[in-house]
């Protein structure tokens, strides 16, 4: 296994962003920026991450606090050459050396491999693009026979200079020993008064090295994130990244532009997802699930043909094969539901077990419950489970239908093929295939009168 040390630089303060957070710990799909970086770093297998931290470095230090990451401060923030040397006290004299950056997240793995293979005993990597407006980058400067020569700032670049539109991603590939001694020879000489780490680039070609250039598979890879314009710009990027990903998979969007994906979306095949859901945590569907517009689906568990209907919202739930939910369904946590349920409209449900084919159609709320199967609920039905202090179960048998209206007052129990009148208040459990009628008597008043306004 080949000796490899990642180094991430994670120190800026990022005023553009206008924001007390560091700029790398604003989130893209659910996660920081830097979080994405490191996530890329560990396909290398037994790479050793440095991240270099400087503004706001107690809040990065405790974000990454468990990716076994060696976690370096920079005092002063003097340049990039300047910050790489803060790792130089943890670089393993015999490692490649990867150097990334904490606010460009969308470097994938494919291209962190490419760089690492670029790099031998006289040749380092360097990853470039070809940009149509190159312009605030530095600009790439190639001798006559195509091979690279140095890097040249913007600020520090001459009008013909300007016009090359190669620029530099400021990702750099080389050998341990060689940035230990290439480093210190690095001055300040220049329009920003920084150590570049640009200037690498002239020192290898001055030590006899061939500086080799990887160009990345898309434009996305490569760029940085100063501002809240670009971070929206980079979070539909890699949200459409993520939508084609699903795609190839077996599932359809009905628009690729109207989808989130804020953490780990699994799926089978043949789904269809339709505008505006947003799935965060870890989410896992079947095959043949449907899912309408505007549903929000949280660290759950979906099985296949599922219909879910718009505005449902699901979270760190499990729900049965062939159920339909919604619309306008909410389901807590805790909740899972067997196959063939049905939970409708304005329904909320929260650590309930529902047994298979069992049915809570439409204004309820099912909570702390255990239902059996083939169970009826009718609409109007709310299980008063919590007595201001405590929370207590309800159980309900298979094939128990409870009407509408009703209100079940827990810890209650109803039997198997048990019967609860609409309208009922339950207080006391019912047994098996005995109904339960708990209401007032109704009293009819004869020849009764209307109140009649009265005139101001």
């Amino acid at each position: 296994m080949i000796t490899t040390d990642i180094i991430i630089l994670a120190a800026g303060k990022g005023t553009r962003m206008q924001s007390a957070l560091p700029k790398v710990l604003h989130q893209l799909a659910g996660q920081p920026m830097l979080s994405h970086v490191l996530t890329a770093a560990d396909t290398v297998v037994g790479g050793q991450k440095i991240v270099i931290t400087g503004h706001g470095s107690d809040k990065v230090e405790h974000a990454i606090k468990d990716t076994d990451s060696i976690i370096v401060q920079q005092q002063e923030q003097l340049g990039t050459a300047h910050a790489v040397q803060m790792a130089i006290p943890y670089l393993r004299s015999d490692a490649r050396v990867l150097i990334l950056y904490g606010d460009v997240p969308l470097i994938s793995a494919d291209t962190i491999h490419k760089m690492l293979a670029a790099v031998s005993d006289n040749n380092i990597g360097l990853l470039t693009i070809n940009l149509d407006d190159p312009q605030g980058y530095g600009r790439v400067v190639r001798n006559p026979l195509g091979d690279i020569e140095a890097i040249i700032e913007q600020k520090d670049a001459s009008p013909d200079q300007l016009d090359i539109n190669e620029i530099n991603t400021g990702v750099l590939a080389l050998g341990a020993s060689q940035l230990i001694e290439w480093l210190p020879q690095i001055d300040n000489n220049n329009a920003q008064g920084e150590y570049y780490l640009t200037d690498l680039i002239a020192l290898a070609r001055a030590n006899g090295y061939k500086i080799n250039s990887i160009q990345p598979t898309s434009a996305s890879e490569v760029k940085g994130v100063n501002n809240r314009i670009q971070l929206s710009h980079t979070e539909r990027a890699l949200q459409l990244q993520l939508a084609e990903e699903l795609m190839l998979s077996g599932t359809t969007l009905a628009d690729p532009n109207r989808f989130d994906q804020r953490g780990k979306l699994s799926a089978g095949t043949d789904n269809f997802i339709d505008v505006n859901c947003l799935f965060e945590g870890e989410v896992i569907l079947g095959s043949g699930v449907y899912i309408g517009p505007n549903c929000h689906i949280t660290d759950s568990v979906i099985g296949d043909g599922v219909e879910i209907k718009s505005n449902t919202v699901i979270e760190s739930s499990r729900v049965g094969d062939h159920s339909i939910l919604g619309p306008f369904a909410r389901i807590r946590p805790g909740t899972e539901l067997g196959k063939n349920t049905k939970v409708g409209n304005y329904v909320e449900t929260k650590k309930a077990i529902v047994g298979d084919g069992s049915k809570i159609n439409h204004l309820s709320y099912i909570g702390d419950a255990e239902l059996g199967d083939n169970v009826n609920i009718g609409a109007g039905t709310i299980i008063c489970n919590y007595d201001g202090v405590n929370k207590h179960k309800t159980l309900i048998g298979d094939g128990a239908f409870v009407g509408s209206n009703s209100t079940l007052v827990a810890p209650v129990a109803i039997g198997q093929q048990g019967f609860v009148a609409a309208g009922s208040t339950l207080t006391q459990d019912v047994s098996a295939s005995a109904l339960a009628v708990s209401r007032t008597k109704q009293r009819n008043i004869e020849g009764w009168k209307r109140p009649a306004k009265k005139d101001d």
